[in-house]
């Protein structure tokens, strides 16, 4: 019953998604879409582009022979497209304006930084998949690769992850009005972890679920609360729960400050030195 019941409550997650650590550690992080990584890269192509034209153009104004001419303007394009971003990657360990604009980073496979190695190696074949097919190369590459890696992603072992995550809103509440008067003398144990992890799942994804399932798992989860609380109350299940959880919930944070403020109370002669102890 207990399995039933948290069936539909279990995000399902890939394992495509999932990043292993060398410790066999699972990283619970984000990989940057291929749309995201576009316009990342979109903004780090045009502030090259720019910085070639601006040399060209600073050349044109001098009085040097082609041959000069040309020297500098192919050490100035593979300073720019080469030697730049990997000195950018490699110094911010993964981000560049594209990707600071937009909230990536560029990780190795484990989740650690980049190093040198790994930002030579995707500067090199960007030539050949952003800059010389306008990007078409990458774009497909990246679309048909499940964490959106690009070639010089997949040769450096390489991925980009987003750092910048939407600001978790409170999901606090209380107990419902029609139980406040039975809160105040209702006695409700503490509930077993699996039990605990399931109403909190349940609150978590009850905007998820269809009425019917919601009824269905609220009707459920009341029956396994109801032999730790007395007496019961003459409330919808789901009701029902939410008091449970917000009075386990305050108890709870009571307990915990009476708690700190004992460890408060005791804390200098816990610290303090027998007399007559040499204050070294």
């Amino acid at each position: 019953m207990a399995d039933a019941t948290a069936a539909p409550l279990r995000a399902a997650r890939s394992d495509d998604e999932s990043l292993v650590t060398g410790e066999a550690v699972v990283l619970d992080v984000r990989p940057a879409s291929a749309l995201i990584r576009a316009g990342g890269t979109a903004i780090d192509v045009l502030l090259a582009v720019l910085l070639i034209v601006a040399l060209l153009l600073a050349m044109a104004g001098l009085s040097v022979d082609e041959a000069a001419f040309r020297a500098v303007a192919i050490a100035g394009v593979v300073g720019c497209i080469v030697v730049l971003p990997t000195a950018v990657e490699t110094a911010s360990r993964g981000r560049s304006l594209g990707k600071l604009a937009l909230g990536l980073r560029v990780v190795r496979d484990d989740g650690g930084a980049i190093g040198f190695r790994h930002a030579f190696v995707r500067a090199l074949t960007g030539v050949l998949e952003v800059y010389l097919t306008f990007g078409g190369l990458a774009a497909l590459t990246g679309f048909l690769n499940p964490s959106s890696k690009r070639l010089g992603d997949i040769l450096a072992g390489t991925h980009a992850q987003v750092e910048r995550v939407p600001k978790l809103t409170s999901t606090a509440f209380g107990v419902p009005t029609e139980l406040i008067g039975w809160a105040s003398t209702a006695d409700v144990a503490r509930l077993p972890d699996p039990v605990a992890r399931r109403v909190a799942s349940f609150f978590a994804n009850v905007a998820h679920l269809m009425p019917a399932s919601r009824a269905r798992v609220a009707a459920s989860l009341a029956a396994e609360v109801a032999p730790f609380v007395s007496p019961l109350p003459d409330a919808a299940p789901e009701r029902f729960l939410a008091a449970v959880v917000a009075m386990r919930r305050d108890r709870d944070l009571t307990a915990l400050t009476l708690e700190n403020a004992r460890i408060a109370a005791l804390e200098p002669q816990l610290n303090a030195k027998p007399v007559g102890f040499p204050n070294r």
